[in-house]
């Protein structure tokens, strides 16, 4: 396998110093321990907005560090969580006094790791508060969850939560508004090439020259089925239908309460999708798929949601959320209300996400 790298022990802090040399207007590094945060933090009276989470996903998380979206990503190793100590240093360098939350995609080393930072937080008098994402329908549980994924319906919530803490709202009702982004939102993946990890330079799993990977994680976790390769209009539609006739899913995840001062357990349940919805369509590339593939795949689902009576009325095509090199894609729909949408309209300046600026 051939990469653009120098050394694998250097992917990480060189990617981050050409992100740092690249972006200076809306970016700055920390490389002890390792963070990225927006060049203008912090900003009093606004809540700031945190993510993170393995590398190996770029552009998500530090690619949408600035205005309008999160004031600090912290990279962790390649498809390893980032530690309590990035997360704590991040958030003392960002708290701008109205509190912090933190966008959480639900593997389980992400979410021991952001409660014990957050706890550390809280013991330096900074308000914290952590909302899971858990949007995948391809499995319940995998190799890294207890539940589902989080994965494309993460995005979306770092721009909308983004845009309300740019116009400022507070913690509780920015806490609010990503939980309510997340039940709303549902994604599954499929793969057609394993990714290839820089420190290992070999395939993270094998697939036949004609095999596909149904409802892959982003980290090449197994999915729902493996199958023959077939048409781009036909993987469209087991996407598509996947999440479009997905069940009301309930799940418990852990919550901060402020009131009690304690973690709480919180049931929540996804709505369905139903005819007249406004959605948002995310079409992604998992890294290694050409934008003109994904407009096939989009063209497919635009067909499909319009037979099913869903409307949609903002999109997202390219790659936000890969899987290094993985050739392959995801589809998200987000059910949208005039709140969201006036959200995501909301300008945006980050090194990957911009508009309206």
């Amino acid at each position: 396998m051939k990469k653009l790298i120098n050394k694998p022990e250097d992917f990480i802090r060189e990617n981050l110093e050409g992100m740092a040399a690249a972006h200076p207007d809306f970016i700055k590094v920390n490389y002890e321990p390792a963070f990225v945060y927006r060049a203008d933090a912090p900003i009093q009276g606004k809540v700031a907005i945190i993510s993170g989470g393995g590398s190996g996903h770029e552009p998500m998380h530090a690619g949408f560090v600035g205005m309008g979206m999160l004031d600090a990503a912290c990279p962790g190793e390649v498809f390893t969580s980032p530690t309590p100590d990035q997360m704590l240093e991040a958030a003392k360098r960002v708290d701008g006094g109205a509190g912090i939350l933190c966008i959480v995609k639900n593997y389980s080393g992400d979410v021991m790791n952001f409660e014990m930072a957050t706890e550390l937080a809280r013991s330096e008098g900074i308000r914290v508060l952590n909302i899971l994402i858990d949007d995948d329908v391809a499995v319940k549980d995998s190799l890294y969850t207890q539940g589902r994924r989080g994965v494309g319906t993460t995005v979306l919530a770092e721009k909308i939560c983004g845009a309300a803490a740019q116009q400022g709202y507070d913690l509780q009702k920015i806490a609010d508004l990503c939980r309510f982004v997340n039940i709303n939102g549902r994604s599954m993946g499929m793969a057609l090439t394993s990714c290839t990890v820089p420190a290992r330079m070999t395939p993270t799993f094998e697939l036949g020259d004609r095999e596909i990977e149904m409802g892959i994680g982003i980290h090449g976790e197994p999915g729902r089925q493996r199958k023959s390769l077939t048409s781009a209009d036909e993987i469209t539609e087991m996407l598509a239908l996947s999440i479009i006739e997905d069940s009301p899913y309930t799940r418990t995840v852990r919550e901060w309460d402020e009131e009690q001062g304690e973690w709480m357990d919180v049931e929540l349940i996804d709505p369905l999708f139903q005819q007249g919805d406004r959605v948002l369509a995310f079409v992604n590339s998992m890294g290694g798929t050409p934008i003109s593939e994904l407009y096939i795949i989009y063209r497919k689902l635009a067909e499909i949601c319009e037979k099913k009576g869903l409307q949609i009325v903002r999109n997202l095509i390219g790659p936000y959320i890969t899987s290094l090199d993985m050739q392959g894609c995801s589809i998200t729909l987000l059910k949208l209300d005039d709140e969201l949408i006036r959200l995501w309209d909301a300008p945006v300046k980050t090194p990957s996400l911009q508009w309206g600026v």
